[in-house]
């Protein structure tokens, strides 16, 4: 069986084992049929593909329960060893827990469920809330935008769709956590976030693996459409291991007064790739976007952010910084376009560096294309270097060089650490110290 042979089976017996109505069992053969015409994304650096047959696509679907006491005894350790369900009781509205190939618990609170609020595993609001995910599915990111968007397209299982209705304000964070168990295996959640007018919420994303001999490849999907007047956050912090190649498709279409603010976070991983994006389609539509990653030893970190400014009026700024370290390398790759017709249209990017060591790597490949010109664009970049004598200053307070080196860390993203929830940010900090104090990130 050829690579595209054994994608078309497993891309059928998805379909058919989740029941999918008819035009999902096409989309998901006609984006086959794109994997196998569309090159691969050849402007990566080291990049020389992947060998899908050796992975496993698929494990089969299974049911979501809605208490923790539910899950088999084996999988309740692993979230519970990751405080998720201390999380769930004490800062979360909702939360839906994806592990490998399937949603495994999923739960939303009775004041939410009672403001209309969906939030349900992918694969079953496919079949329960069909015209909603119809409007919405694969409209914002699409299949054909690189190969590998395509070959989550025809793979894709698990994941989380979230509605809000109009003029609801979702108070309390909603998350949805991914987990991959074991090697080989490829993970293809989609994630649906649909914000109807003047609605607000703030969804959480989490990501974990433990360390594998061999790698393991992620290529997950973020589409979000927020409409005129919807305010949303989105938050994720990626801790894969060290040994998870990380593609992510991620898009936001705003409409008219809407507003973004996101946060993507890149902390674990071998090679990752992700590129957010934010459609800033109506007038007076705004985003923030702050991206940070850490790079520590011989793995790398292309990514960055994209903005589309198509109206007049738009809003975004994107703060990016990365930190490298014992040769590791990070790539910020963006683009702002703002379109003619985009009057008074405002951008601006910053681009910052932290290099560790005289081994490790940073680089900054911004893209601009301003169409408007009445539109106001700025970038700026800046590398630094942590110098002897800053570390010496702290080891004269009584720490240790790696205690050192991990507080200069934390004081260089600080400020995208307090865009973050408490208790996500106190996880971060305490992730972040152990990288940089001989633990594993």
């Amino acid at each position: 069986m050829t690579e595209v042979q054994e994608i078309r089976y497993e891309a059928q017996r998805i379909s058919e084992e989740n029941r999918e109505p008819e035009w999902m069992r096409r989309l998901r053969l006609r984006a086959v049929e794109l994997y196998a015409r569309l090159p691969e994304p050849r402007w990566l650096p080291n990049w020389e593909g992947l060998d899908v047959q050796s992975m496993i696509l698929y494990r089969g679907s299974g049911r979501a329960v809605s208490s923790w006491e539910d899950l088999p005894p084996e999988v309740r350790r692993i979230y519970e060893r990751l405080n998720l369900p201390e999380l769930e009781k004490k800062y979360l509205a909702g939360l839906s827990a994806t592990m490998d190939s399937s949603t495994v618990y999923a739960s939303v609170s009775e004041k939410l469920r009672a403001l209309g609020v969906i939030l349900e595993p992918m694969n079953d609001a496919v079949r329960t809330h069909g015209d909603i995910v119809r409007r919405y599915f694969s409209r914002i990111f699409p299949a054909a935008e690189h190969k590998y968007s395509a070959l989550h397209y025809a793979l894709w299982s698990g994941g989380v769709f979230l509605y809000v209705p109009p003029n609801v304000q979702v108070d309390m964070p909603v998350e949805a956590f991914f987990y991959i168990s074991t090697a080989l295996e490829g993970q293809f959640e989609h994630t649906l976030i649909v914000a109807d007018r003047n609605s607000s919420v703030h969804f959480i994303e989490g990501c974990a693996a433990p360390i594998f001999r061999d790698f393991t490849f992620h290529d997950g999907a973020v589409e979000i459409y927020a409409h005129e007047g919807a305010r949303v956050r989105f938050t994720t912090i990626q801790n894969w291991s060290k040994s998870v190649v990380n593609f992510n498709n991620k898009r936001v279409i705003a409409e008219r007064g809407a507003t973004v603010d996101w946060v993507e976070g890149s902390i674990g991983s071998k090679y990752s790739v992700v590129y957010p994006s934010v459609v800033l389609k109506g007038e007076g539509a705004s985003t923030s976007m702050q991206v940070f990653s850490i790079s520590k030893g011989s793995y790398i970190k292309d990514g960055g952010a994209k903005i589309f400014h198509l109206a007049p009026n738009t809003r975004s700024t994107i703060v990016s910084k990365s930190i490298s370290a014992e040769g590791g390398v990070n790539i910020y790759r963006g683009l702002v376009r703002i379109n003619r017709g985009a009057r008074n249209a405002v951008s601006s990017v910053s681009c910052d560096s932290l290099l560790l060591d005289d081994r490790s790597n940073a680089a900054t490949i911004p893209h601009a294309q301003i169409d408007e010109p009445t539109a106001v664009f700025s970038h700026e970049a800046a590398t630094f270097r942590l110098s002897p004598e800053v570390l010496f200053y702290l080891q004269s307070r009584g720490l240790d060089e790696d205690a050192a080196r991990g507080l200069a860390v934390l004081g260089f993203i600080s400020d995208i650490i307090r865009e973050l929830p408490l208790e996500y940010a106190s996880v971060l900090r305490e992730v972040v110290s152990a990288d940089f104090s001989g633990g594993v990130g």
